[in-house]
Order: structure tokens, then C-alpha cells, then sequence
């Protein structure tokens, strides 16, 4: 079988930005949401028993939930600079979009645009989930082998997907401005002790990042900054307007279970049965797009709110081809995706058992 190159497949045609496509994806996708909270303050202000404004909000979280996944996914479009034509759009947008789930755009955009160049090369990159090569795991104790097997659990989805979008980067900003404090009073408790007074004005102290994808540069620390002071102020602002305790615990349920669900979907197309699994050395980033990506067979409303990512192979051979193009787009080459995995929704659970790369066999294997 002669090996397939990228140039084989169709993808110029698809790569053309439509900023009307992108501005009705946004409106279609914000007018639900202000709406629906704007019934949950005609609940919440409502004479009906408590129990009656329950089983109301349910079906509010749910569908809050799923456009909240949507923002998400259209933020991710924004930092491949593929939802709209000009980049300054898809920088102020992908950045508006963050502020809904808390995430730093910049940051994130960054730390994904790593994702994707290394995609199948499981020597460099480890997945969401930091995945143990086999000799790694078998020198673990038994103890962290379970902590290790249950850190990697799908119930982990909902303490992760909290901490990943209420608690991360407010955590990352407190640890940032900690560190530089803590560096800058050693520097000055050193230039005191020399007497070294002109060179109290020559700061030398920089910032540290405290996780691998915040602070690393000037653009992605301003956003991460921006980021805090605007999602912080718009919590308050919530809080006044629905109660604190209220919008705190109903916000935090839809971030909760948003921050699951794309982090399971990012999961499972990289982690399943027979995955390309590659090292360095052998690595092709064609056969990781085709083999290291799943295709996802879901229903049509689902995929309208994961902005059709599951059409995730050809997503990876050129992640500047916008949401409303990509399935298109796979069906003109779906001849070239053979070898693409296909998940159904059962699949799912299964994928969360390949959390070992086998280095000797290059693949993943399943957990004991």
C-alpha cells in the first residue's frame, strides 16, 4: 500500500474563512446563552417553591452546559486563527470567548498549537492526561500505580474540569505574583547585604511560570491578567444580580460538566485502541493526523455544539480549515481516511483504559 501524503488530500478548497459564517456562529451560540440566564433570574426571583425552581434549572444547566462546550470549541478555532479571516478578530473573539469558561486564550492557544505539532509523537507529547511510558509505570510502587490508575479515571473528568477552568488560572496568577515577590525580596535582601543600593533600581527578578502553558511570555501573562480581572469582576457582578451562593454553585455545575465533556471528547480522539503511537524516530505527522486522531459518530445536535471537531483527522492535517468547513471536507476525502478510527458514544468508556504507551511496540495499551 503506497504511503499517503498530505498533498493527496483536498484541503485548499476548505481553508477559505467566512466572517459571516464565523459572526452567525457567534450570534447562534450567545443569544441562547444571555437568554437562558436571563429565565434563570425570572426563576430565581420566582414565588415558586424551591423544589419547582429545581427541576426548572435542570434543563437550563443542561443546555447552558452544552453552549458553554460550544464556546469553547469556537474559542479553539480562534487560536488556530481559523474562525474568522483577519487574526485580529479570531485574538479579540478567541479572547471573549475565554472570559465564558475562565480560560486564558493566549496561554491555551499556545499550549494546543504544541498539541498539534507533535501529535502521534507520544515521546514528546503525552496527552491531556500526562500518559506513563510502560517502563515508567512498571518502576512505580504499587501505591502509585493506583494513584496513578484512579488520577486517570473518567469520574476524574468533573474535580479536573473544575480545577482546569475555575481554579487553574486564578491559581496561576496567585503562584505568578508569589514567586516574583519571593524573588524579588531575596534579590533586594542580596543587594542589601552587599550594600549594593544603586542596584536596588536594577531588578533582575523575572517572572516564573507555575504551569507549563501560563506566564511564559509578556502576551500570554497581560492575557492572563486580563483574563482575572475581567471573569473575577463579572462574578462579582453575577453574584450581585443571582446571589452569590446561587451563581456560584450553578455556574460552577455548568463549568463543571462543560470542562468534562471537552476534555473527554480531547481524550478519546487520541486515546483508543490502536492508536499511532510513535516515537520520535519513526514519527510521520500525516500518519499521526489519520491514525492518531478518531472520527467521532455522534448525533447531529451533539456535534452542532462540539462545532463538528469530531471530524478530527482532517482537523489535524490542517487545523487552519474553519468548523463550518471541516465536514465538508472530510467527506471529499473520506476515501484517504481509512485508517481512521471511527468512534460510536458506547466506545467511550474504553478509550479511558489506554493510559500506557508501550516505547518498544509503539502503541498504547490498556491498564490492568
Amino acid at each position: 500500500m503506497n504511503t499517503i501524503k498530505r498533498s493527496d488530500f483536498i484541503l485548499k478548497p476548505f481553508l477559505k474563512r467566512n466572517n459571516f459564517k464565523a459572526f452567525y456562529q457567534l450570534i447562534t451560540t450567545l443569544i441562547p446563552i444571555i437568554s437562558l440566564w436571563f429565565i434563570v433570574s425570572k426563576i430565581v426571583y420566582s414565588p415558586l417553591l424551591q423544589i419547582t425552581k429545581g427541576f426548572l434549572l435542570i434543563p437550563i444547566l443542561f443546555f447552558l452546559t452544552l453552549l458553554s462546550s460550544r464556546t469553547f470549541s469556537l474559542m479553539h478555532d480562534c487560536g488556530h486563527n481559523s474562525l474568522f479571516e483577519k487574526r485580529s478578530l479570531n485574538n479579540f473573539f478567541g479572547f471573549c470567548l475565554g472570559l465564558l469558561n475562565g480560560i486564558p486564550h493566549k496561554p491555551w492557544a499556545n499550549d494546543h498549537a504544541f498539541h498539534h505539532r507533535n501529535n502521534g509523537n507520544w515521546e514528546i507529547y503525552k496527552g491531556p492526561v500526562d500518559v506513563l511510558s510502560l517502563e515508567d509505570y512498571e518502576a512505580l510502587n504499587k501505591r502509585e500505580k493506583l494513584i496513578y490508575k484512579v488520577s486517570r479515571h473518567w469520574l476524574m473528568l468533573f474535580p479536573g474540569g473544575f480545577f482546569y477552568l475555575v481554579i487553574k488560572a486564578r491559581l496561576g496568577l496567585i503562584l505568578i505574583i508569589i514567586n516574583f515577590i519571593k524573588s524579588l525580596m531575596q534579590e533586594t535582601f542580596i543587594k542589601l547585604k552587599k550594600r549594593n543600593y544603586l542596584g536596588l533600581l536594577n531588578i533582575q527578578s523575572r517572572i516564573k511560570p507555575p504551569f507549563s502553558d501560563y506566564g511564559d511570555n509578556f502576551d500570554e501573562l497581560f492575557d492572563l491578567i486580563a483574563n482575572n480581572i475581567i471573569v473575577i469582576s463579572g462574578w462579582i457582578i453575577m453574584c450581585k444580580w443571582l446571589g452569590a451562593a446561587f451563581f456560584l454553585t450553578f455556574y460552577s455545575l455548568i463549568l463543571t460538566f462543560s470542562a468534562a465533556i471537552f476534555i473527554c471528547i480531547f481524550f478519546i480522539q487520541h486515546n483508543y485502541e490502536n492508536a499511532y503511537a510513535s516515537n520520535t524516530k519513526n514519527w510521520d505527522i500525516v500518519e499521526g493526523a489519520i491514525s492518531g486522531s478518531s472520527n467521532l459518530d455522534i448525533p447531529n445536535w451533539l456535534n452542532w455544539f462540539l462545532a463538528d471537531i469530531s471530524f478530527h483527522s482532517i482537523h489535524h492535517l490542517s487545523e487552519r480549515i474553519p468548523n463550518y468547513n471541516l465536514k465538508a471536507c472530510h467527506k471529499a476525502n473520506l476515501h484517504l481516511l481509512q485508517k481512521s478510527k471511527v468512534l460510536k458514544l458506547s466506545d467511550f468508556p474504553n478509550c479511558f483504559r489506554y493510559i500506557i504507551w508501550d516505547s518498544k511496540n509503539e502503541n498504547l495499551i490498556p491498564i490492568n
